[in-house]
């Protein structure tokens, strides 16, 4: 045995028990793809993995700083503020490379002189996104240097003051224009609109310093709009497609509102040739209504295929103004009504107006569905026109109030007489979607 020759271990490859570092050995567009994906605070925390990684986040093309990406474990407001200015200003510091999304939106944030020396810093580079909402305190009063982002395609502000200089031309590639809680002149709203000829989608809600808004904007394809306006009209808007629109006022209110020049239904669609899905929200109808209700419209809209309209079953005019809105719609394939009530009705409202629902067919209507209904006999009328008038109607689906009395409204509707041999009604009554 001693003569035997003893077996030698086997030798090791000198690569065997060194992990490959695949990751990092990746192309950089898709490790940059990857830290992309990562909220901000764990793509920086990225950089202790390895040499390699330790100044790859430097290069990340959007900056997101809101509540999930910064996370600061204290409830002193005074650190926190503290903590959150040190973090952005040392992510900018440590920044190379272009910066093509910057989104600022943390629930402790407050409209400081941080936020002015940041944007001016952002103002040099090639910023395409940009995203500011301030939470708290006043608006903010954004400075002169956001006005300088050529290069923006879509700009979304929360809670500020705008005040652009006399030399802004507006932003030449903005597509997306998101302003919500905004203090702005009307002129200056005016322009800046007009003058960003690539526009294609705009949000407006609750605006101050106007009450009579317009919109041109011949490349506009969507647009969403709430908050207290005296009058909403569009000019050169042929591209329009996708409107929604909430007039807020106070519900029962005595208040005479001011709800714009005559014929409202006619002027606002004669800039809306090609539009396709209509939002007709809060008191938007009433507005419709004024200056007189047309039987249909002089231009049908030929393109709209999808409808919701908020309206008081109890206002005649309201009633007439949907009613020419269907007429005027022969392609139309859903539509969604909900019910407003209001506590003061006058001796108009409270005519009778089914010799009104003179037949005409909704020959392409395929799903309707009603929202809030009491079961008032004008709300049933208004039902019974949609079932005798639908042809090829496939589901009706109604959600009505928490009234009493359903059982009998559910009975009622039965009963009433369906175009449509497959139209199937689906009462909601406690049912929670």
């Amino acid at each position: 045995m001693d003569n035997m020759k003893q077996r030698e271990p086997p030798k090791v490859p000198s690569n065997v028990g060194m992990e490959v570092d695949n990751i990092s050995n990746l192309p950089g567009h898709i490790i940059d793809k990857i830290l992309s994906s990562l909220p901000l605070r764990d793509a920086v925390r990225t950089s202790v993995l390895s040499s390699k990684w330790r100044f790859k986040w430097v290069t990340l093309p959007h900056l997101v700083f809101e509540n999930q990406s910064v996370l600061i474990s204290t409830q002193d407001q005074t650190l926190i503020k503290n903590k959150l200015l040190s973090i952005i200003d040392h992510v900018l510091l440590l920044h190379t490379g272009p910066i093509h999304k910057f989104k600022l939106s943390h629930r402790d944030l407050q409209g400081v002189s941080d936020v002015d020396r940041w944007i001016l810093f952002l103002s040099r580079g090639s910023v395409k996104e940009f995203i500011l909402e301030i939470w708290k305190g006043h608006r903010y009063k954004l400075p002169s240097s956001l006005y300088s982002f050529q290069k923006l395609i879509h700009l979304e502000l929360f809670n500020c003051l705008l005040k652009p200089p006399y030399t802004f031309n507006g932003f030449k590639s903005l597509k997306s224009l998101d302003l919500q809680h905004i203090t702005m002149d009307k002129d200056a709203f005016e322009d800046m609109v007009s003058n960003c000829p690539l526009l294609e989608r705009l949000t407006l809600m609750n605006f101050d310093g106007f009450t009579r808004l317009k919109i041109h904007a011949p490349n506009l394809l969507f647009f969403d709009v709430g908050g207290v306006f005296e009058e909403v009209g569009f000019q050169d808007t042929i591209n329009l497609a996708i409107v929604s629109i909430g007039l807020y006022a106070n519900t029962g209110s005595d208040r005479n509102l001011a709800f714009g020049s005559t014929g409202n239904l006619i002027n606002l669609f004669a800039n809306l040739p090609r539009i396709q899905r209509l939002e007709v929200q809060n008191f938007f109808l009433k507005y419709l209504a004024a200056g007189g209700v047309p039987v249909k419209l002089p231009t049908p809209c030929i393109d709209l295929t999808f409808l919701s309209i908020r309206v008081n079953f109890n206002d005649l005019e309201e009633n007439l103004a949907a009613l020419c809105l269907l007429r005027s719609s022969p392609n139309l394939q859903e539509l969604e009504l909900l019910a407003r009530s209001e506590e003061h009705a006058t001796m108009r409202s409270v005519m009778n107006a089914v010799e009104n629902y003179r037949s005409f067919p909704l020959n392409e209507l395929r799903l309707v569905k009603i929202v809030g209904i009491s079961g008032i006999r004008k709300e049933l009328n208004f039902i019974n026109f949609l079932l005798a008038n639908s042809p090829v109607l496939g589901r009706m689906t109604i959600k009505p109030a928490p009234v009493d009395g359903g059982m009998e409204m559910a009975k009622e509707l039965l009963r009433f007489r369906r175009a449509s041999a497959q139209a199937e009604i689906i009462y909601l009554d406690g049912v929670h979607e």
